[in-house]
């Protein structure tokens, strides 16, 4: 009998994964569709991206020392705004934090707008601040320290709500004081989950900055689009490799960092 059930659970399991895996098939075909996505056009389209690519080889090594002044500024922009947005996701962590503000509605109400502020895709406040304040390096800042303080606050928000509750209750129960509870009971738990989505956020930041500047916010992607519009392809090549160069060694050192914090 109890074998006889365990068949009919494991059948309702395999009825139920084939019915999620039609839901899926269903949905991306439905995507394909609505894009118009045709594999038969990139096919055709591959004899052109291989002229573009033998257009740009060899890379224009002389053009390193151009490029440079671009890319520190790149790293400038990312390093500042995640600094930033670091510094403005403090508070608003320990009040999206269940398990430190027992306020239930401004819980709700701060993790409500951290999903608003996470909503916003960085490219569009990048455009929106280089229209506000003009082109340069500062609406690219602007633009990434809203996009960072939304990932770290979230993140850290919620590693502080699994943090072990044992050192908060043992100082509530001597009388401390709320400043005190986080400051000897919460800090301690969470600054290297803290410290360690910084580090993410920054490997993030020197991606999307490499980019922003296609908008105008600065960094290297703004040389990159004037030598794309100038048909000068083995310096926009050169500026690729560079770029991924310096995102992969930026990369692995921030991994690392990471690695020994957590």
């Amino acid at each position: 009998m109890s074998g006889g059930l365990h068949n009919m659970d494991r059948l309702r399991e395999e009825r139920r994964s084939w019915f999620y895996f039609a839901i899926g098939i269903a949905i991306y075909g439905w995507s394909i569709y609505g894009v118009g996505f045709d594999p038969i056009d990139l096919v055709r389209g591959l004899p052109a991206m291989g002229n573009l690519f033998a257009r740009m080889w060899p890379p224009d090594l002389a053009y390193v020392p151009t490029i440079l002044p671009a890319f520190l500024e790149t790293i400038k922009i990312a390093l500042l705004s995640t600094v930033v947005g670091g510094l403005l996701a403090i508070p608003i962590i320990l009040l999206a934090a269940r398990n430190i503000n027992r306020t239930i509605w401004l819980v709700y109400t701060v993790k409500a707008f951290l999903n608003l502020v996470r909503t916003l895709p960085d490219m569009l406040l990048a455009a929106i601040f280089v229209a506000a304040l003009g082109v340069g390096a500062l609406p690219g800042v602007m633009a990434l320290a809203i996009f960072s303080f939304g990932i770290i606050a979230k993140l850290t928000s919620e590693s502080t709500e699994a943090i072990d509750p044992g050192p908060i209750e043992a100082m509530e129960a001597v009388g401390a004081r709320k400043l005190q509870v986080i400051h000897f009971a919460v800090v301690p738990q969470i600054l290297p989950q803290f410290v360690a989505y910084c580090l993410y956020v920054f490997e993030i930041n020197i991606r999307v900055a490499a980019v922003l500047g296609l908008v105008g916010a600065g960094g290297i992607g703004r040389l990159l689009l004037r030598d794309m519009n100038l048909l000068r392809y083995p310096q926009a090549l050169t500026i690729i490799i560079a770029t991924f160069v310096l995102v992969a060694g930026l990369d692995f050192f921030s991994t690392k960092l990471r690695e020994r914090l957590i």
